[in-house]
């Protein structure tokens, strides 16, 4: 059975891809285009792996491409993404082509080729800071940065064609994922990198607000039990979180225990977002994923930051980080 990833090449897509190939599955793999011809964290995964795989180089903002991934498709798991939100201060635009039209393109090409299922990829930023907790899925929704706003519009096109065309869409907002391959825009690996380069000063932006951390595995096992869910799912949106809420001060320390590190924070006022466009609060209710398919987080925040550390903690893999340049 065939699978397709779009945002294969990223860090939540290319552990979906292996969790895919694990459970039997030939996936096509969409890879952002470079001239280097580099697969992003495909080009790391082992030869057995890709060796079901199929990728695809491109871009989800092209229509044409995107129906042609689409082609012979069972299910397709729409990951790709512009998803650092500093840069969505500098470049809206490109936030919502590729964001919001590229899910369009994907949608034209599900509903082209009849294909059974599309797993849409929303995010936990789409609620804005909580108005109550946990935050289920009927919570309003508020674009606090663009790239939120970017992330709502495309969360409502696949409502839309849900409605419109039926085509047999379910939506997954994650909260707050890490893990191994994760980007240093994020608050953990930059957290994480920094100690293991044998910084003792580390520099973040701001420690007060909360919130819901999965592991990567876990999100992965999300995306699968909604990719093979019953056709009841269809149209409907789930989060999924550990319903645990934790501030960012408190993650960093339980990031220097996990680690045995002697640190001192910094304030970095670049890291800081917009007062108005930051999220305090995110805390998950995953009730409804849970109902619907018994899928819970498997994985404690100890246990999902030692493995975390111990990657960035392999030379190989921190020598891929700039350990020392803000990551917008």
């Amino acid at each position: 059975m065939l699978h397709a990833v779009t945002g294969a090449d990223g860090f939540i897509g290319s552990h979906l891809v292996e969790g895919l190939v694990a459970e039997g599955h030939r996936v096509r793999a969409l890879a952002l285009y470079t001239s280097l011809g580099t697969w992003g964290w495909l080009d790391t995964l082992p030869r057995e792996v890709l060796d079901n795989v199929e990728v695809v180089a491109g871009d989800v903002r092209d229509p044409e491409q995107m129906a042609a991934f689409c082609e012979g498709v069972d299910t397709i798991f729409h990951l790709a993404a512009l998803i650092a939100i500093p840069y969505s201060y500098v470049a809206p635009r490109s936030y919502l082509e590729t964001n919001a039209a590229g899910t369009l393109n994907v949608l034209e090409g599900v509903r082209r080729h009849a294909v059974r299922r599309m797993v849409h990829t929303s995010t936990s930023e789409v609620y804005g800071t909580a108005q109550r907790v946990p935050i289920d899925e009927d919570h309003p929704l508020q674009g606090q940065s663009p790239y939120s706003a970017s992330k709502i519009a495309a969360d409502q096109m696949v409502e839309a064609f849900v409605r419109s065309f039926e085509v047999p869409a379910v939506t997954l907002r994650p909260f707050n994922t890490y893990g191994p391959r994760q980007s240093a825009r994020a608050v953990i690996p930059t957290v994480v990198s920094q100690i293991a380069a044998g910084r003792r000063e580390i520099k973040l932006g701001a420690l007060e607000p909360t919130r819901d951390f999965n592991f990567v595995a876990d999100t992965v096992a999300a995306f699968m039990s909604i990719g093979a869910g019953e056709d009841k799912l269809i149209g409907q949106t789930f989060n999924a979180g550990s319903g645990r809420e934790i501030s960012v001060g408190d993650m960093v320390r339980t990031v220097v225990h996990v680690m045995g590190a002697d640190v001192v924070v910094k304030a970095d006022e670049s890291r800081l977002r917009p007062a108005g466009s930051e999220v305090m609060r995110l805390l998950a209710d995953r009730s409804r994923l849970e109902a619907a398919t018994g899928w819970i987080p498997a994985t404690t925040l100890e246990q999902g930051l030692s493995t975390t550390a111990e990657w960035f903690s392999d030379p190989a893999n921190l020598a891929r980080y700039r350990v020392d340049t803000y990551t917008v």
